[in-house]
């Protein structure tokens, strides 16, 4: 395309519609969605808008006036400033069938947890407000009990994560001395925090011992000395280490730091309350487990395999968890009541573990059977296939879906998933393309290649969202735009993380 001249240019610059003008008429075409947009940001957007219209002109994909009446302009105009209307924090559909997917926000809320977060977030509550007292009282209460009587420790306290729970605990029992852990579990858990720099930061010193693959009882009673303060036993549960391995099981190690008055602290990391052995899953240490072998601390995480909202969950001795409660990190460390509210109420489900396993979706679809999934599988190509034909090759096969969260890092849940190929015609999309689309529908809809084909896996779509998996493949097919009635949208960037 040949660059118009600077005269032609400039003619069609004095055909640009005023902002105010442009923003009239938008409101009078948008109305119904654009009432209670925040004006700047409307403005703003709209200002972008003709700066891309002026591009174009300088490119040469405008260089008519008509091009540049309001008329024209309007459909492109209220669908990038809808589009820009858009949280940036949003719903997406997840195909994937990873369970929980961190980059997707992990767990999904019970619906118990989802209406004790509404109420919290509506309302005035008794965050720190005894009510047989009428005095100030501890946050911590409202899932201490709980957290007791599902684990068996003596008491509980929680935090925002379990990193920050690895970080208080070292900082109460730790600072300034030694702790002693297996060489072999120094992990690294996601965003590249490692058990080390943890330790470090908490002001205790690492005490590694052992080699990487095998590690004995003797080899921590050889590095117990006068500046030991624990012995810590980190739960491998994002990776795993087999044939000539050896660690020492909790049991023993809390006979050893006993006999020599140590406590032993234990990070289960994902954490559990529930086995899945019965589930096709390997075996998992629970933290009732470690509460009942002797671990003087246990933490794990609230947001993944346990399906409540991110926190850091520490249980133990009540001498020792009350130390923790009266570190000054605590405060910076706490929970919000938003997350308090959630965390009870997925606790509460806990109590009874086969309600929990339907209720909590983290449970459910883990241990979701493959009957179920090859039938919603079946259902969703059958949907597809009505809506497509002849641009759309579509199929279902065996796959495999994971938890996800760095749990059972070597468990293939087996599922059935929907293939979606681009038929051999002229102009389609390829595979690699129609996934990029897919991110740029409302809402976006991600899955994953294998294959040459576009996977996705019922485990972790709800049947109810079937119709937005529809309308986010007719948007990413150019069937309809983002805003039904409106003309096709401008591109734009789309954010991602790495999924």
């Amino acid at each position: 395309m040949n660059t118009p001249a600077s005269d032609t240019v400039n003619a069609l610059y004095r055909h640009i519609p005023a902002v105010d003008h442009v923003l009239a008429v938008l409101d009078q075409h948008a109305a119904s969605w654009l009432a209670d947009a925040p004006r700047p940001l409307v403005k703003d957007l709209v200002n972008a808008f003709l700066d891309l219209v002026r591009e174009e002109i300088r490119a040469g994909a405008i260089s008519a006036a008509g091009q540049l009446e309001l008329s024209a302009l309007t459909p492109r105009l209220a669908a990038y400033v809808r589009q820009g209307l858009r949280p940036r924090f949003r719903r997406v559909l997840n195909a994937t069938g990873v369970v929980v997917h961190t980059n997707m926000g992990r767990s999904l809320l019970a619906p118990e947890a989802v209406a004790a977060v509404a109420s919290a977030a509506a309302h005035y509550s008794n965050l720190e407000f005894n009510l047989a007292t009428g005095a100030r009282g501890s946050r911590y209460a409202h899932v201490e009990e709980l957290l007791c009587r599902l684990t068996g420790a003596e008491a509980a306290l929680v935090v925002n994560n379990n990193a920050a729970a690895v970080l208080i605990v070292l900082d109460t029992l730790c600072k300034g001395r030694e702790v002693i852990v297996s060489r072999g579990q120094l992990v690294e858990i996601g965003g590249s925090f490692r058990i080390p720099e943890v330790m470090a930061k908490s002001g205790a010193t690492l005490r590694e011992v052992g080699a990487t693959n095998r590690t004995h009882l003797r080899d921590y009673e050889s590095a117990i000395g006068s500046d030991t303060a624990a012995i810590m036993k980190v739960h491998t549960s994002n990776y795993r280490m087999t044939g000539f391995v050896k660690e020492v099981p909790l049991a023993e190690l809390k006979a050893l730091a006993g006999s020599y008055g140590l406590p032993v602290i234990e990070d289960l990391g994902s954490g559990s309350l529930l086995r899945f052995e019965g589930d096709g899953l390997p075996g998992e240490p629970t933290a009732q487990e470690a509460v009942a072998q002797g671990a003087d601390v246990v933490s794990f995480s609230g947001d993944k395999v346990l399906g409540g909202p991110q926190a850091g969950i520490i249980v133990g001795r009540r001498e020792i968890i009350e130390r923790i409660k009266k570190n000054q990190l605590n405060r910076a460390l706490r929970i919000d009541k938003l997350t308090l509210a959630a965390l009870e109420a997925t606790l509460r489900l806990y109590l009874d573990p086969e309600l929990a396993r339907r209720r909590v979706p983290t449970l459910a679809m883990m241990t979701r059977p493959l009957v179920s999934l090859r039938a919603q599988a079946a259902r969703l190509a059958g949907l597809l296939r009505k809506h497509f034909p002849g641009r759309l090759d579509i199929g279902v096969r065996a796959g495999s879906s994971r938890v996800g969260g760095g749990a059972f890092p070597e468990a293939d849940l087996p599922t059935a998933l929907v293939c979606l190929k681009p038929a051999d015609v002229p102009g389609a999309l390829t595979v690699e393309a129609l996934r990029g689309a897919l991110l740029a529908t409302d809402p976006p809809l991600v899955g994953r290649v294998e294959d040459d084909a576009l996977c996705l896996d019922p485990r972790t779509l709800d049947a109810g969202e079937h119709p937005l998996v529809l309308s986010a493949l007719r948007q990413a097919l150019g069937d309809i735009s983002n805003e039904p009635g409106q003309g096709p949208l401008l591109e734009f960037d789309c954010d991602q993380e790495d999924a």
